[in-house]
């Protein structure tokens, strides 16, 4: 089983206000409604939400019910985003859990196609870190095997999951895909009015996802 943690739990500062509940798109969606339905699209079958800094904020964006989801709260939000990673993942964790996608909520528009393409990757390779790629830039969702679950755990929360990618570029995978909304990290509002564009264009092209190829790669 590959199941997902979605990291919300921010303060959103360069946002200005919590970026979880910014609409987006069109059916009432969310930033982070928006990012959770494409991994349930995607047949990712256990989600876990990670909130922090605006826990009820988090709550009210998600406007999913579905019994695939979870929301967890984490007090120590703010000693980093490794610390929010190791809460999701022990809420995820399960015997039959094999590995874990896990992305950002500034990370909305990504397609299920894209996610798809990464679970498929790793199930034909079993590669220890599988991730998106367009030439030399990486985005998210990352998906890490179980057997990096206790390097993640045992790493230093000042310098969080980098090292342990480092560590394994040699044999990590990256995946070719054509989706711009695999590497469009919401930080600041110019960020978001291009999430809006975007996902005005797909909304005119009558299509909820985008292309993604499975062209892999190893290395950085």
């Amino acid at each position: 089983m590959i199941g997902a943690v979605v990291l919300a739990a921010g303060a959103s500062s360069r946002m200005g206000q919590p970026k979880a509940g910014l609409p987006l798109g069109h059916g009432g969606h969310t930033v982070l409604s928006m990012g959770v339905a494409a991994l349930l699209a995607a047949g990712v079958p256990r989600v876990v939400v990670v909130a922090g800094a605006h826990p009820d904020a988090v709550r009210h964006a998600l406007r999913l019910r579905d019994r695939r989801l979870r929301v967890v709260v984490h007090p120590g939000w703010a000693e980093g985003q490794l610390s929010s990673t190791l809460c999701g993942l022990d809420a995820l964790d399960h015997p039959l859990l094999e590995a874990a996608l896990i992305t950002l909520v500034d990370v909305p528009m990504v397609s299920p196609a894209t996610v798809g393409a990464l679970m498929r990757a790793w199930r034909e390779t079993g590669a220890p870190i599988v991730r998106p790629a367009r030439g030399d830039e990486h985005g998210h969702p990352v998906l890490f095997d179980r057997r990096l679950f206790t390097e993640l755990r045992a790493a230093d929360p000042a310098a969080g999951a980098k090292p342990i990618v480092r560590a394994h570029a040699s044999d990590l995978l990256n995946v070719a895909v054509d989706d711009e909304g695999a590497f469009l990290d919401l930080d600041v509002p110019a960020d978001y009015e291009r999430a809006q564009r975007m996902a005005a264009g797909r909304l005119r092209r009558e299509s909820g996802v985008g292309g993604a190829g499975v062209k892999g790669r190893t290395g950085p």
